[in-house]
């Protein structure tokens, strides 16, 4: 499994395959299409809503934080500020920049392995995964297909879950690091959007495979460009606004899921030295191994 920092990211292989956000089959005959693939979600909306059942992204900060020493009530906190972004309509790139400045001066070790241990509690939890995607995830690998995974998150939250899932390839938002640590920054664009169809379009060309004959899997209106670039694609869930963009083209439907139940906090691992920093600004804060 690799992964790729958005549509100009480098890997040491030549092939690959594709698709969209997590799932369902849309297979001919019963069967997935040949190269089909399955991708996962949107930064700030449900990779979360396809493959899994609600957003990496805003669960894994809800625990980084707890074990960094921080109360509830500071995820609540950060977790208002995008809400609030979101509602005066700043659009999802934008927002899907400022959940990396929460990650300003963190040490991108520290990062990983708090990313790890989050992964391994949702799998005890239990929820995580929409079946229904899950299932059509493992048929595609079952067929002999390629199956990748195009997601607004990073490469921390998305490596345990492509390790698990035994994809072939990620495509996912790059945040930068300097000198081992998060500046709170991006190398590239947020993978939403437009920047998922690219992604697309990169990854089956890089696997020598048509698009006509690729699948894609989206949850979200944003993901309705990488809907439109594969030769087939399955709804999740019930965006009225994405289904209504199916016209005459015949889009697969799946169901979505419910939401896992809230993940039990962990103790804290480093204590919070200097300030808290902020959503959209300024200079998060500075933490200390214990």
């Amino acid at each position: 499994m690799r992964h790729r920092d958005g549509p100009s990211g480098e890997s040491d292989e030549s092939q690959q395959e594709l698709i969209g956000h997590g799932g369902g089959v849309a297979g001919r005959d019963g069967q997935g299409p040949r190269g089909a693939g399955v991708p996962l979600g949107a930064p700030c909306a449900p990779i979360d809503g396809t493959l899994t059942a609600e957003t990496t992204l805003f669960r894994f900060l809800r625990y980084y934080l707890a074990a960094q020493g921080h109360g509830a009530h500071e995820y609540d906190h950060r977790r208002r500020r995008l809400a609030a972004m979101t509602a005066i309509g700043i659009p999802r790139e934008r927002t899907n920049l400022a959940y990396f400045e929460n990650f300003r001066n963190a040490e991108a070790t520290t990062v990983s392995r708090i990313a790890q241990e989050w992964f391994e509690a949702e799998l005890r939890r239990g929820g995580f995964f929409n079946g229904h995607v899950l299932a059509a995830l493992h048929r595609h690998q079952e067929n002999g297909n390629r199956t990748v995974l195009v997601s607004g998150s990073f490469p921390a939250c998305l490596g345990p879950l492509a390790e698990h899932t035994g994809v072939d390839d990620i495509w996912c938002t790059p945040p930068e690091i300097v000198n081992g640590r998060y500046t709170g920054g991006l190398v590239g664009p947020p993978m939403i959007g437009h920047a998922k169809a690219d992604a697309v379009r990169l990854s089956a060309a890089g696997y020598g495979a048509s698009l006509d004959d690729c699948v894609a899997y989206g949850d979200h209106i944003s993901d309705l460009p990488m809907l439109r670039a594969t030769g087939s694609a399955v709804v999740v869930g019930e965006d009225k606004e994405l289904l209504a963009q199916g016209g005459s083209r015949p889009w697969g439907l799946l169901p979505g899921a419910l939401p896992p139940p809230p993940l039990p906090l962990p103790p804290p691992m480093v204590r919070p030295i200097g300030g808290g920093g902020s959503v959209a600004g300024g200079s998060g804060p500075q933490y200390v191994e214990e």
